[in-house]
């Protein structure tokens, strides 16, 4: 979700979606994907990133570690498992009803709301993914969104990228709300601070920030006509 899917004939690893569940030979594998998935995200979501591993998540699943081998052929793909999972919850994806400014940030809300619900994903998705079909569901349902906009198709694979980062920006900065005051600080060796500080309290622009910060993102990167 931090940029547009590669389309390379030749990936850096394959998808594990493009190989199938179970192979020719050997034993029926005895979890499906989603299973395995859903236990690695709910570990994430105990114990954050660190606290997935092969061997957590085949104990997890009471599975021998080493089997979990025959389902998955690294971490890197259950993390692409889990994070194409988690996407999933975005469905269903905005219609009709309200500009493409509207319901692009409708789904930037529901992004949001996921990005707090699994507070690693940010970073999950950050690293080299292989996109799964969610993903790549989400990739279509933006494209749609963005079809009346008159931009080449890369500032639209851009704007989806800022917008993820500004998700990401506000989710974690929820995470941390409160870690940073000037209360009890000596502040005058640094005017600037102190000169605010010392203003009456202003009336806040209208809006909430996060849809007044993703309209001007979103007007500022799309208005550009097509080369």
């Amino acid at each position: 979700m931090s940029g547009a899917p590669t389309s390379s004939a030749e990936p850096d690893r394959p998808s594990v979606w493009a190989r199938p569940e179970r192979g020719a030979r050997g034993p029926a594998p005895t979890h499906s994907r989603d299973q395995i998935a859903a236990a690695a995200v709910e570990l994430a979501d105990a114990d954050g990133l660190a606290g997935v591993s092969m061997r957590a998540v085949a104990g997890a699943l009471e599975m021998a570690a080493g089997s979990l081998y025959r389902h998955l052929s690294s971490r890197d793909d259950l993390l692409d498992l889990m994070v194409d999972r988690c996407v999933g919850e975005l469905r269903p994806y905005p219609k009709d009803g309200g500009s493409w400014q509207d319901q692009f940030l409708l789904l930037a809300r529901r992004q949001l709301a996921l990005y707090r619900r699994h507070p690693w994903l940010p970073d999950a998705i950050a690293r080299r993914a292989v996109p799964g079909p969610n993903t790549l569901a989400y990739f279509d349902a933006c494209l749609r969104l963005l079809q009346p906009v008159r931009a080449g198709v890369a500032a639209k694979f851009e704007a989806i990228a800022m917008v993820t980062g500004v998700v990401s920006l506000f989710a974690r900065s929820a995470a941390a709300a409160g870690t940073v005051t000037f209360d009890h600080v000596d502040l005058a060796a640094y005017p600037h601070l102190a000169a605010a500080f010392a203003e009456p309290p202003s009336a806040r622009p209208d809006g909430d920030l996060f849809e007044r910060t993703l309209r001007s993102l979103l007007t500022g990167l799309l208005t550009t006509d097509p080369a």
